[in-house]
């Protein structure tokens, strides 16, 4: 194999600062993936400041661009935050970059103060500058100008899973959909996992999970991402990190992590698209306040199961499909490592629950006001306007008046009542909309063939 020598430009101004040009040449191949340990480590010839674009193909920002792009870091633009810090949409023209195209964007960045740092953030450019995949988000570029770090991604239009799935004010997720977010996410980790060196995520959960326009599934947030080690043996971290209620119970244990740790994380996920449950809810009663102790013993039980899916989806999901990802979650969230499945295993498990034709088809509903409807409610509203001037003239006119002020205040105590029962088919129409649909076209709906 012929090693190509690489040219070192600073690709990060300021950021670092390069390494002594008495270390010994790096030898690295394209195709081989850079690791954090080569950036990090001291002993290491590598600088991540000497990187060559040729490796990360990435745009590099300043800061200035980035606040114009955002206009100012604006409260408008603000999309959320988390433990490295606030996200923040902006819209870069074509007259930006040459070969940059116009698009929206989703910028980051670093809270100085948070709990994450400069780690966090060499491990997002580290991973997501090499690895590309349409089931993980696209890192377009990133900005490290003094103290100051940033990362700039696609701008993904429906939000984080979590958003959809919990929101009280969003439509219910359709079943199909949910099967479809499960199937993309598992693609997502499988890529990692089969990686000539293995990635272990290490922070799976529906917060990190955003979905496109058509509900494709993108891996994010890759700040405790670690690369893993080859074969059946484990890595030991010096602490436990990620979040409470998807770590996996060896890992939280002993520091053992492996990429079956990320499987148990996925069994998480699945289980909380299953029953529309967080996996941790302190609002809930004490025993089921963690949704893995509480709901793994009954995966296995049909009627049990019956009870605990997401009441939103109101029967309309295959019962086959529900019991075969039940069994998979159940495999998945198995307190022994070696008894889970790969996420290949996965991934063909999931995508054969999309070829079942069980799903309930429920009525396709469009309500929308129609002309007719309101002249005839106008209407009616005058025929009971001239019945009352007939009643009046009959009798007495104090009986008139009565007769209609009790008219009036019965009108009007129908108008402060909220229609409930409407309220409620329209917010489940999704589901109903998505299963007759399905029925028509069939999976080509979710992936459509070439």
């Amino acid at each position: 194999m012929v090693l190509k020598k690489i040219t070192w430009k600073s690709i990060i101004p300021g950021c670092l600062k390069s390494e002594s040009s008495s270390l010994p040449e790096p030898k690295q191949t394209c195709s081989q993936r850079l690791s954090i340990s080569d950036l990090s480590n001291p002993g290491s010839p590598i600088s991540f400041s000497d990187l060559s674009i040729s490796i990360f193909n990435l745009h590099v920002f300043t800061l200035q661009e980035l606040r114009t792009l955002t206009n100012e870091f604006s409260k408008n633009n603000y999309l959320g935050g988390g433990g490295f810090g606030a996200v923040y949409k902006g819209f870069i023209d074509d007259k930006l970059r040459p070969g940059l195209k116009a698009q929206p964007v989703a910028v980051k960045a670093l809270d100085l103060d948070g709990s994450q740092g400069h780690r966090e953030w060499l491990a997002e450019v580290t991973f997501l500058g090499q690895l590309k995949h349409r089931h993980l988000v696209n890192l377009i570029g990133y900005c490290c100008e003094d103290e100051n770090r940033l990362l700039v991604y696609e701008y993904v239009e429906r939000g984080s899973v979590e958003d959809k799935l919990f929101s009280r004010y969003s439509a219910a997720l359709p079943w199909l959909t949910r099967l479809k977010i499960a199937v993309g996410a598992a693609k997502g980790l499988a890529f990692l996992h089969e990686e000539e060196k293995p990635v272990i995520y290490r922070d799976f959960k529906t917060s990190n999970v955003l979905l496109d326009s058509d509900y494709n599934a993108k891996l994010s947030d890759f700040g405790l991402a670690m690369d893993g080690l080859e074969g059946d043996q484990t890595q030991i971290t010096t602490c436990v990190m990620g979040t409470e209620g998807y770590a996996a119970p060896e890992y939280i244990n002993t520091g053992y992590l492996t990429t079956m740790s990320d499987v148990f994380s996925f069994g998480v996920v699945l289980l909380e698209l299953l029953t529309g449950r967080r996996s941790v809810d302190k609002n809930r009663p004490n025993r089921e306040q963690n949704l893995v102790n509480w709901a793994r013993p009954q995966l296995k039980d049909p009627i049990k199961l019956g009870r605990i899916m997401d009441p939103r989806l109101e029967g309309q999901y295959s019962k086959e499909g529900s019991r075969k990802a039940a069994g998979l979650a159940y495999k998945c969230l198995s307190h022994h490592p070696k008894s889970r499945p790969t996420m290949s295993t996965v991934v063909r498990t999931l995508e054969q629950l999309l070829e079942l034709t069980d799903t309930p088809i429920g009525p396709f509903l469009y309500i929308a006001p129609a002309e007719g409807k309101i002249l005839g409610g106008l209407e009616k509203k005058g025929d009971e306007s001239k019945n009352e001037g007939v009643e009046i003239k009959n009798g007495s006119k104090c009986e008139g008046k009565e007769a209609g002020i009790k008219e009036k205040g019965r009108e009007h105590s129908r108008r402060g009542r909220r229609p409930r029962r409407r309220v409620k088919s329209l917010r489940y129409r999704a589901v109903y909309s998505d299963t007759a649909l399905y029925k028509t076209l069939g999976t080509s709906l979710y992936f459509p063939r070439n």
